[in-house]
């Protein structure tokens, strides 16, 4: 067990006395490749502590695939679940080759014996026409990385060589929103930079015809301590989303806080307590939780555990991803008092980190969730009371 994370303090056999089961992984993250063709500023995986893709084989091989999908389909014919969704990442899973990602899902597809939900994350640099035509074949969603402005966008991802990606994915989005490719259109994310313009940022995205937006907190923790308002940020944008007399652009963390506050759960790792149920497996087949934990430090994801050898039931009980399972009773004490905890749920386990002291924290990010949800809770309350 890691000296840097507390799970001894987590009582597994109390828990399941008490009632409580492991939840079964329903998204499985495969890093097809793990190398990047842009250098991000704020990457969490080749700028942080952890670096273990140095080690790892640049490309997911045949073998590790088919290993991947045949315990997929284990898991879930074991747990009793229809579908699941598979998201190919890396690095930049277009470096894979866009016709092998094609032939992969498709084998993948044809062995794990329930329905797959494919989606990609990429940068976008490589989306051309004939990369969509490949991953149209294969009903591959695709989720783009896009920093608002060109300004702000290129502020941060740039291409190896320093020059900005801003042109090149704007090319790309023109083409992803337009038919025949616009069913494969599965939104943008977005890093929150409090140095730029909000409301110009959240515009520059609604300009690209999204139909979602993932808005994510740069990932600091209590080491390395984020800088800058983001609560104002996320406030202004807020303001401007939640004031249009439609909303066809649906932004995932403000919905979740709306949902939380009216009673309702949470579909995202940021805010609430829902059970986490994701597994990540490494281009050499490593079973891993959840990426953003790299941000803390090195080793932070690892499981000991091999898509070759291993099930995907043999990590459920893993004290790191018990505690991303069993909500309140992972809280720090501090966060069990604040009325605001079942909305916030700690914030993002990756924040909660500190230095000799493990995750049993409040989110780095306290002050500025505390914020966002006062503010939401006061729109929500002044519409419900007119």
């Amino acid at each position: 067990m890691h000296p840097r994370w507390p799970y001894h303090s987590l009582d597994l056999a109390g828990l399941k006395a008490g009632g409580w089961r492991p939840q079964p992984f329903r998204e499985f993250v495969l890093k097809v490749h793990q190398r990047c063709n842009l250098a991000c500023t704020y990457c969490y995986v080749y700028e942080s502590p952890d670096r273990s893709w140095r080690e790892r084989p640049r490309l997911m091989s045949d073998e590790v695939w088919r290993a991947a999908g045949e315990r997929i389909g284990e898991h879930a014919a074991r747990h009793g679940l229809a579908g699941v969704r598979v998201v190919l990442h890396g690095g930049e899973p277009l470096l894979a080759g866009p016709a092998r990602l094609r032939r992969q899902v498709t084998a993948m597809r044809a062995t794990t014996g329930c329905e797959l939900r494919v989606s990609m994350q990429t940068n976008g640099v490589g989306l051309d026409e004939r990369a969509l035509a490949e991953l149209a074949a294969a009903d591959i969603r695709v989720g783009v990385s896009v920093d608002g402005t060109a300004q702000d966008h290129d502020r941060h991802r740039v291409l190896r060589d320093g020059r900005g990606s801003h042109a090149a994915v704007t090319g790309a989005l023109r083409l992803l929103a337009s038919e025949p490719f616009r069913h494969l259109y599965g939104g943008l994310l977005c890093t929150v930079d409090p140095a730029s313009d909000p409301v110009r940022t959240y515009r520059a995205l609604l300009s690209h015809e999204p139909p979602a937006i993932d808005l994510l907190l740069p990932h600091a923790n209590w080491a390395s301590p984020p800088s800058g308002d983001v609560a104002a940020w996320l406030i202004a944008v807020f303001d401007e989303w939640y004031a249009a007399p439609s909303r066809p652009t649906r932004i995932r963390l403000f919905e979740d806080v709306m949902n939380l506050l009216l009673g309702g759960s949470s579909g995202s790792e940021q805010v609430g307590l829902s059970p986490v149920a994701i597994a990540v497996v490494e281009s050499d087949g490593d079973i891993e939780q959840v990426d953003a934990l790299k941000s803390a430090y090195a080793g932070a994801c690892a499981t000991g555990r091999n898509v070759r050898t291993d099930a995907f039931d043999t990590v459920l009980t893993h004290p790191g991803v018990a505690a991303r399972q069993i909500g309140v009773a992972a809280l720090a004490d501090g966060c069990l008092t604040c009325p605001v905890h079942r909305v916030c749920g700690g914030g993002h386990y990756a924040h909660r980190y500190r230095p000799g002291d493990g995750f049993r924290n409040p989110t780095v990010y306290c002050a500025d969730m505390s914020r966002l949800i006062g503010h939401v809770r006061e729109r929500l309350r002044a519409d419900l009371t007119r």
